[in-house]
């Protein structure tokens, strides 16, 4: 039997639900005389709220509590004079005064071709055997002029001994004479063009008339080809072939005109190839062209190198580093600028943990470093890192 009456029962919840609420004002008053206590703790100075930087007119002034400090470098500017590298794209080439254009001495038709592209030829080698009416007739010339010499010089020698006996006059000696040095002048002319129609190379005779034959000028390789046999060659100006000389090439950079005071003759060249990476070759400047050009507005470097291995072909690509030299400069890491509007600025310590913002003017960059042309002075300190913290 239950000791509780049914009114009883019916409190027993409510009562509960009192004591509950009485329970969590308590807490919460607790809960509140703490805060107070903190809060007057922190205005009698027990705790200083914690910032990051404070500004005193331009000057920048980081606390000694401020994470900042952690966050923040700064070294000295350092002062520079090593020479500065000036990187440019290049291209090999064959040195033009050791390449040599073989055009047609006479016009004709090409009879036989002793070479193809790429081989290698000796000077003096034969190159081809052409065939040509106005080679045969310098030919006919040549032996006309030769058989007419001979004849002048006969007749001069019987009027010689002629008026030597007693029997000939003075002015037929004389034209003799004039008629045996026209003959000398003909010949040489007729023997002289022969010669040069025939490149040095030697003539034989066929059943379609004189054979001429095109030997190579000078060593190297065929690097271009036009003519096959049986093909007509009746333009005098018309390349047939290509020889280059490619123990020696050159290394042509384009050089933009508002650098050109950096490069000069003689300077030293390092030189990078695409085709052997890792390697580097050492060269010199050979020519600085005086003319820039006009769809480019660069002007063209060439740099000797040599070539005895083969390993530089023409057409490759190529990057030419000159070494530029420059005065001493003060010298930062990239990462102590700033951009600020259109200015490049960076942060001079002016005392301890105290920055001012200074506007500067850089120069050029290299491995992560920049010269100051304007605006610091070596032994100055600067921000070099987290300086983007400072820059509100």
């Amino acid at each position: 039997m239950s000791l509780i009456a049914p009114a009883e029962k019916s409190q027993t919840p409510r009562r509960f639900l009192i004591a509950l609420a009485v329970v969590t004002l308590a807490v919460a008053a607790i809960a509140v005389i703490n805060f107070g206590k903190g809060a007057a703790h922190a205005a009698d100075g027990g705790s200083e709220p914690v910032v990051n930087f404070t500004r005193q007119g331009e000057r920048i002034v980081i606390p000694p509590r401020s994470p900042l400090r952690q966050r923040v470098a700064v070294q000295a500017v350092a002062s520079l004079d090593a020479a500065h590298a000036l990187e440019l794209p290049a291209q090999v080439e064959a040195d033009p005064s050791r390449t040599v254009n073989i055009v047609p001495p006479v016009a004709g038709k090409v009879l036989e071709l002793k070479v193809g592209l790429g081989d290698h030829v000796k000077k003096g080698q034969l190159l081809l055997v052409m065939a040509s009416g106005d080679f045969a007739q310098a030919t006919a010339d040549q032996q006309k002029a030769r058989d007419a010499l001979q004849l002048a010089k006969r007749v001069l020698e019987r009027a010689r001994g002629v008026q030597q006996a007693g029997a000939g006059a003075a002015k037929d000696v004389e034209q003799v004479e004039s008629a045996y040095t026209q003959a000398q002048a003909e010949f040489a002319r007729a023997d002289t063009r022969l010669k040069s129609l025939s490149a040095g190379g030697a003539t034989s005779a066929d059943s379609s008339g004189q054979r001429l034959n095109v030997v190579a000028p000078s060593s190297g390789s065929i690097t271009a080809l036009s003519i096959g046999v049986g093909q007509s060659a009746n333009d005098l100006n018309a390349v047939l072939m290509t020889i280059a000389n490619l123990e020696s090439v050159w290394i042509t950079a384009n050089v933009p005109e508002n650098l050109l005071s950096s490069v000069k003759k003689g300077q030293a060249v390092t030189i990078g190839l695409p085709a052997y990476p890792g390697e580097q070759f050492h060269g010199t400047v050979a020519f600085v062209s005086d003319v820039l050009q006009p769809d480019t507005r660069r002007a063209l470097v060439r740099i000797a190198i040599p070539n005895a291995d083969g390993k530089f072909k023409p057409n490759m690509f190529a990057n030419a580093v000159f070494s530029v030299a420059q005065t001493s400069a003060p010298v930062v890491p990239t990462s102590a600028l700033l951009m600020n509007n259109d200015n490049t600025t960076v942060f001079v310590e002016v005392a301890p943990w105290t920055f001012e913002r200074r506007t500067v003017e850089t120069g050029t960059e290299d491995n992560g470093n920049a010269r100051i042309q304007k605006g610091l002075t070596a032994g100055e300190r600067v921000v070099t890192k987290g300086g983007v913290l400072l820059n509100d």
